[in-house]
């Protein structure tokens, strides 16, 4: 059993930024330290400078891999605040006796809304036709609605759930894949499971929403590409990694997928101006989970993880 603690170390910099969750540290933890002046994404040497005698952390997108465990004898927890595990080896955790907790979902509303909003902004080209706007020009798009749409949902966990029930309650047809079975979930909301093939093939929109690991990275490829509708819309709110950015660009650009919006990216910054420029894509700066209501859900969600609160996992757990 770890101590209870009297200093947490705060590795996030979305964490470390809000006044309330550092008073609501503090108020629990007095000793805590926050991220105030180092890089926004702690790694390697940072990260373990930054750490070090500590025994509990809070990290974000903080890249804790086997070198940073093995440089910090002295940790034993890490609450894991926001989405997405890609940035934590956690073989290498259990082996260094690191319990990693997290509580999942809690910024399932934020991002379902992006995800909604590009899905509109898509359907009636809501950014090109601003900026032709801007520039003098006056132009009727015509677009289409997401009444009339089926939205294809590859994964459907906290965040596909919630996108499929507000995708729903548009009037669309909604369809999902998923290698886990969410057969009541689907039988409640009406949502028509199939295979990845069959989705790609029949959706107006296709919206992801799964891990990056092994399974998923590029799970979007050329070949997944061109399966889709020449007109379909593709969208990211979950990982950067997922889809190959190379062969979404070349498909934007010969003009075999209707567009793009992309919330998270393989490298960020993205450093691929071509493709944030074409005018059937739509970039944003990894905004899904920041909302207000968010990051005091997530950074609440933290601390109580520190202490293993009854809805944290502990994923390094063998039980």
């Amino acid at each position: 059993m770890t101590a209870y603690p009297d200093a947490i170390a705060v590795a996030s910099r979305s964490f470390s930024r809000n006044p309330t969750l550092r008073q609501e540290l503090l108020d629990r933890f007095p000793r805590s330290v926050f991220n105030d002046v180092g890089p926004t994404v702690l790694s390697g040497h940072a990260l373990v400078d930054f750490l070090r005698g500590y025994s509990h952390a809070i990290t974000g997108l903080d890249v804790l891999d086997a070198d940073v465990f093995r440089s910090l004898p002295d940790l034993r927890v890490v609450s894991k605040y926001g989405v997405g595990l890609d940035m934590i080896d956690l073989g290498a955790a259990r082996r260094h006796g690191v319990s990693i907790r997290w509580t999942p979902g809690v910024n399932r509303q934020a991002v379902a809304e992006l995800t909604i909003c590009f899905m509109i902004a898509l359907c009636r080209s809501v950014v090109p036709l601003a900026r032709e706007l801007a520039s003098g020009e006056w132009r009727h798009a015509g677009g289409r609605q997401i009444s009339s749409s089926t939205v294809g949902i590859v994964g459907c966990g906290h965040v596909g759930q919630q996108v499929a029930r507000i995708s729903r309650s548009f009037g669309a047809t909604v369809i999902a894949h998923d290698i886990r079975d969410y057969d009541d979930f689907y039988r409640e909301s009406g949502v028509v499971p199939m295979t990845l093939q069959m989705l790609l093939e029949r959706s107006d929109i296709v919206t992801l929403h799964v891990p990056l690991d092994g399974s998923t990275r590029n799970m979007i490829d050329e070949r997944s590409l061109a399966m889709m509708k020449p007109d379909a819309f593709l969208i990211n709110t979950a990982r950067g990694g997922i889809v190959d950015e190379e062969a979404l660009k070349r498909a934007l650009l010969e003009q075999r997928l209707g567009g793009a919006a992309f919330d998270v990216f393989a490298i960020e910054p993205p450093v691929d101006r071509e493709l944030l420029l074409l005018p059937t894509f739509i970039g944003t700066p990894h905004i899904g989970g920041g909302t207000r209501e968010a990051v005091l859900a997530m950074g609440r969600a933290a601390i109580e993880s520190i202490l293993g609160g009854p809805e944290a996992l502990d994923l390094t757990s063998n039980t």
